[in-house]
């Protein structure tokens, strides 16, 4: 039982304020006060009052019952003491956003299975039903860029053309899209379709159109080309690939192998094929046609990732992810259902995608699509669609921290600020300089089955990757959690030597963050992983961690957790590496580079840091068959910049007599990730990607680097 107070005017009070003239008889000198007496009772911690959402639970309770009269000269100031502390301690707490949290999960939870028992597990109902509930409510705001147009002054606003459909007339372009596919391009339920194009309303008509039939859509990112979109087309076993015109460049070189070896047809969205689409009738499918057979973890949608086996491979992303996850998203960052997501970031990829787009399409909110991600007009883009959250990644606000003052970077209207990658050092200047009240940085992989989420505002969890109270902390250790990596090999996980299992990191101690699969015998309906590819989604799960019998999801990420429940970024363990927002395989930078000079004995690639810089940057340590020779770095670029996505080709470049390994054989990567720059004295140069060309790397280009004047 607690004591609770409750804070109410007295009588007298009202009465001296109604009647401010002198009575007869001179009254007694009195200071206004405010009785509170004191009332045992059991808190209301999840009081849905004017607080909870607010982040101050513990006022509610403190406005109920008194003890003793109070001036009201000091009521202002106990109010503001009791708000500034109950804030505080929510802050440090988060009693109310745990519990905000669980309510929401409990909600879109059951909403979620309660229609995948009645076979409506697909996100296309969940859409549906927000066109009948917000037929008129803006679902894409798209700030379609005029071609040659030039700024008039100080504004960019002239370069937009702002479009803006209605769910109504979404759902409208939708049908028609879908009676083309079906009618002309004979796209039928059991096909997967490739889209390869940039943002814009097409995509995402072409993609829901694909939904209607039934189809399971491939996402291609549109930088591949040659080898990388021919594999992504066969391990997906598409059957149509339909292309912007825009990217078509990429496309058109291997139009013949696409059509004999992966047995796919091409379709540009060309002019033709877009007065076609006008011309169409509605068309929606029956129910029947898009398997309401399908299970919570069958395949909505086919988005291609990179990994330690070198190609991109196709992660299955689930229905359950496509609508509970991201429905569960769009309320942790309070996206209501007159919201709108500004996003450039490209749809191709599963945090556009599923944690941009879907958020707002099952909630009557609007996407606004960028066509591509600009620090010049970004701000503009963002006032234009009426932006209440913008998207990025970590390099997105780093740029926009870097570039110079924008004439709109204040004139917005946006409360959030939501997605992966922000560091520390920038976190505040960024909410400080743009305005931004609240950062809603997240942790997830495309192929992951969990992922965290710090919805931060105010001086605490300021960098953090996920923060949660002990509530819902506790039931997430129950799904996630830390292990320590082997010190002799960080791709492996430590082991007892006596009992062979694994222990839980101490207090921001860093190791592999893993999530566990309740049931081991039924992974797949827990981590999909990636189609046709078991070898790989085997190696994704580690058995035996705590206990006999069981089994977890590698993340394949170094991260930490501290006492107050912040979950930290550490590092990218492994064959792989971030930058520009993707997943680069080392192992696939070494078969091209390696094959890109026939004197190259070896290649070694890893990730290196570069101030200013968000993720790591490609390095490649290269042996050469005979050393005499020098060298052909013009043919070494040539050749990375056609058979690798621009992200993955090196950045930087180092020519060894021997490759460095350990006793046991194995190359030392960790010294060459933490290669010293520009060299060290004596040591042999290292070349950096100037433009198209390598160039030796100098200490005044390290240091231009390091300062973000030049950008790679």
């Amino acid at each position: 039982m607690k004591t609770i107070l409750k804070i109410t005017k007295s009588e007298n009070q009202n009465a001296l304020f109604k009647n401010p003239i002198s009575p007869p008889h001179p009254p007694q000198t009195r200071t206004p006060s405010l009785k509170i007496k004191v009332q045992p009772q059991i808190p209301h911690f999840f009081h849905a009052g004017p607080y909870i959402n607010r982040g101050c639970p513990f006022l509610s309770p403190l406005l109920h019952y008194h003890l003793v009269e109070i001036p009201t000269t000091m009521t202002a100031g106990l109010v503001a003491a009791a708000a500034i502390g109950a804030a505080y301690l929510e802050a440090k707490t988060l009693i109310s956003e745990d519990a905000y949290m669980i309510r929401g999960a409990m909600t879109n939870g059951l909403d979620f299975f309660y229609n995948a028992w009645k076979g409506r597990v697909q996100y296309w109902y969940a859409f549906e039903d927000a066109v009948k509930k917000y037929p008129n409510n803006p679902a894409i705001v798209y700030p379609k860029p005029i071609e040659g147009k030039k700024p008039s002054g100080d504004s960019y606003d002239d370069l937009f053309d702002v479009e803006t459909f209605t769910y109504q007339q979404l759902y409208d372009e939708v049908l028609k899209m879908s009676h083309l596919l079906r009618n002309k391009y004979g796209v039928t339920a059991n096909d997967t379709i490739a889209l390869n194009a940039m943002n814009s309303p097409l995509f995402i008509i072409v993609w829901f159109a694909i939904w209607n039939l039934g189809a399971t859509p491939a996402f291609i990112n549109y930088n591949l080309a040659d080898k990388s979109l021919l594999h992504c087309l066969k391990v997906g076993h598409a059957s149509i690939m339909f292309v912007d015109t825009e990217v078509e460049g990429n496309v058109r070189p291997s139009l013949a192998e696409i059509k004999s070896e992966a047995k796919c047809d091409t379709v540009f969205m060309d002019d033709d094929f877009l007065a076609a689409y006008a011309a169409s009738p509605a068309y929606r499918a029956p129910d029947y046609e898009r398997h309401p057979e399908q299970k919570d973890y069958d395949t909505a949608v086919l988005i291609y990732t990179s990994g330690t086996t070198g190609l991109p491979k196709p992660a299955i992303m689930s229905w359950k992810k496509a609508k509970l996850m991201s429905s569960l998203y769009g309320h942790s960052i309070r996206l209501k259902n007159n919201g709108v997501v500004y996003s450039a970031m490209p749809l191709y990829h599963s945090t556009a995608a599923i944690l941009g787009c879907l958020p707002c399409l099952n909630r009557g909110a609007a996407y606004a699509p960028g066509r591509k991600f600009s620090t010049t007009t970004f701000w503009t883009q963002a006032k234009l669609t009426n932006a209440t959250h913008i998207q990025y990644v970590g390099e997105t606000c780093r740029y926009l921290i870097n570039a110079p003052p924008s004439p709109d970077e204040k004139s917005h209207q946006i409360k959030v600020a939501f997605g992966n990658g922000m560091r520390r050092d920038i976190w505040v200047k960024f909410k400080e300089r743009f305005n931004i009240p609240a950062i809603g940085e997240f942790y997830a992989a495309t192929e992951g089955p969990l992922g965290t989420n710090n919805f931060q505002q105010g001086e605490i969890g300021i960098g953090a990757m996920g923060r949660y109270g002990k509530l819902l902390a506790a039931i997430l250790a129950t799904r996630q959690t830390i292990v320590p990596v082997d010190p002799e090999d960080e791709t492996e996980l430590w082991r007892d030597p006596e009992t062979g299992f694994c222990r839980v990191a101490q207090s921001d101690e860093p190791g592999e963050f893993i999530q566990k699969i309740p049931n081991p015998e039924k992974v797949h309906e827990t981590f999909q992983g990636y189609l046709g590819n078991d070898k790989a989604t085997n190696s994704k799960i580690m058995r035996d961690v705590f206990k006999k019998g069981d089994a977890y999801y590698r993340t394949g990420d170094l991260v930490r957790l501290n006492d107050e429940q912040c979950y930290y970024f550490v590092d990218r363990l492994g064959d792989t590496f971030r930058w520009k927002s993707e997943n680069v395989s080392t192992s696939e930078v070494e078969e091209h580079v390696g094959a890109s000079d026939p004197n190259i004995e070896q290649v070694v690639c890893v990730g290196v840091k570069v101030p200013e810089h968000e993720g790591r940057a490609g390095f490649a340590v290269v042996k050469l068959k005979d050393a005499s020779v020098k060298p052909n770095l013009d043919q070494i670029a040539e050749y990375s910049l056609k058979q690798l996505p621009k992200y993955a080709v090196p950045l930087f470049i180092k020519f060894v007599d021997e490759i460095e390994r350990t006793g046991n054989n194995k190359v030392q990567k960790v010294k060459y990730k933490n290669q010293k720059m520009p060299h060290e004295e004596g040591e042999s140069p290292i070349y950096w990607l100037k433009g198209n060309k390598y160039v030796e790397l100098d200490a005044g280009d390290w240091a231009s680097l390091g300062s973000g004047k030049i950008k790679l």
